[in-house]
């Protein structure tokens, strides 16, 4: 019987996507229905539950590998963090899991929020499948302050005889395009368990004695595919955002096409010289007009003589908020109650000469963020644009995943498999 590799809060695919670069397949278990019509349009083997209430036998003497990504809302910093009031409650589920007593709906009414013991699902998986010597190994993914629950965890495995390893992860370090840290465990039954090396650092590193040094942090402009120039200039009209694709504005906030001329579209005056042109274009097109570009159009670009200005990615609307330029990775994504409160906002280099106008925020669009997560730029995203955005910030960067699943599937990776802007 073929051993399959089966995926716990599957989501909309961000493990299965790098399984498929890497040859294999998985079973996703996932409960939000748009993340389940996502897995389906892009080809992903999905049984749409509850990973709480679905019964561990039915995978017993099948499974080669499990994956869990457990929902992060509880712990995140988007939220109110409530998970980490519960902890001692989880601890305590997966100690009581482990030992073959099944606690949870005791210790459910305990929890300031019910999600958080969804952290403590997996161990219920794995008590239940060591019994029959599986899986052959295990890889979970959650945010940072979920790593002291991942060490309880690498202990119990350890004593069924895993070999572990639990630390955080910098997704900027294997080349996604964010600086998003995570809190990994590995563990395996046949092999060391570690992480790959670092493919990227901060600066580029220079050759040695020891083999080519790591590449430069990708930045938000180069995933996007923004031009030879760290200065993209995103333009927007009714049905296109920076990068083209979809409407920037979210359901519910659609604006008119004279509030998006004022927004975004502007006219500039590039020197002959100086000016970068798009692919799609020409050189004849001095200025950049309303008109919608394709989705698989590249944003126009201009040299700092041309337009003044160059472009960030400001993550919310609070004061405090963190801002990135565009030659620089983004920052953790996340989307909120809001949806998404993300935006391009542009930074004046010089006085605007009369007549001009600095261009107004414009919001990034979800083909943007999944990008900036390591998706494809053509990954089917399904529903509206909330619903879209909740599955991007929740996501595992596929990226990051293929570098953590390729040494336990003994595949080669080749990161250059991964198309991110089209």
């Amino acid at each position: 019987m073929r051993r399959v590799i089966l995926d716990l809060f599957a989501g909309p695919g961000g493990w299965s996507h790098a399984l498929t670069v890497l040859g294999a397949r998985d079973v996703g278990l996932e409960w939000d229905e748009w993340a389940c019509k996502t897995r389906a349009r892009a080809g992903h083997l999905t049984i749409r539950t509850d990973v709480a209430a679905y019964p561990v036998w039915i995978f017993s003497g099948r499974i080669l590998g499990l994956i869990a990504s457990p929902p992060c809302q509880a712990w995140s910093i988007a939220g109110k963090r409530l998970g980490l009031v519960d902890q001692p409650v989880v601890h305590q589920a997966v100690a009581d899991l482990a030992a073959g007593r099944d606690t949870r709906e005791q210790l459910l009414g305990a929890c300031a929020d019910g999600r958080s013991l969804l952290a403590a699902e997996p161990m219920r998986y794995l008590h239940a499948l060591n019994l029959v010597g599986e899986p052959d190994w295990v890889v979970m993914e959650e945010v940072p302050d979920v790593l002291p629950l991942w060490r309880q965890y690498a202990a119990i495995l350890r004593s069924w005889g895993f070999s572990v390893w639990t630390g955080i992860l910098n997704a900027a370090d294997y080349g996604v395009p964010q600086t998003r840290k995570r809190a990994i465990l590995l563990a395996s039954r046949v092999r060391t368990a570690e992480p790959s090396p670092p493919t990227h650092a901060p600066s580029a590193e220079p050759e040695s004695l020891f083999g080519p040094g790591r590449a430069r942090w990708v930045s938000m402009a180069e995933a996007l595919g923004w031009g030879a120039t760290d200065r993209p200039v995103p333009t927007v009209c009714a049905g296109g955002g920076p990068g083209g694709g979809p409407e920037p504005f979210p359901s519910g906030s659609r604006k008119t096409l004279a509030d998006a001329r004022a927004r975004g579209t502007w006219t500039p005056h590039p020197d002959a010289e100086t000016a970068q042109t798009s692919r799609r274009d020409g050189p004849h097109s001095a200025a950049w007009t309303d008109e919608c570009r394709p989705a698989d159009a590249p944003a126009p670009t201009f040299s700092s003589e041309a337009h003044r200005w160059s472009w960030s990615l400001r993550s919310n609307n609070l004061t405090n908020a963190t801002v990135r330029r565009a030659d620089e990775p983004a920052r953790t994504l996340f989307f909120g109650h809001r949806a998404n409160e993300c935006t391009w906002v542009a930074d004046i280099s010089s006085n605007l000469p009369d007549g001009e106008q600095q261009p107004a925020p414009i919001k990034i669009t979800a083909r943007e963020a999944g990008v900036l997560q390591s998706f494809p730029a053509d990954y089917p995203w399904q529903g509206n644009k909330g619903r879209q955005f909740s599955q991007i910030g929740n996501a595992v960067p596929p990226l990051l995943a293929a570098h953590l699943l390729a040494p336990h599937l003994n595949q080669p990776f080749n990161p250059d498999d991964f198309t991110l802007a089209a």
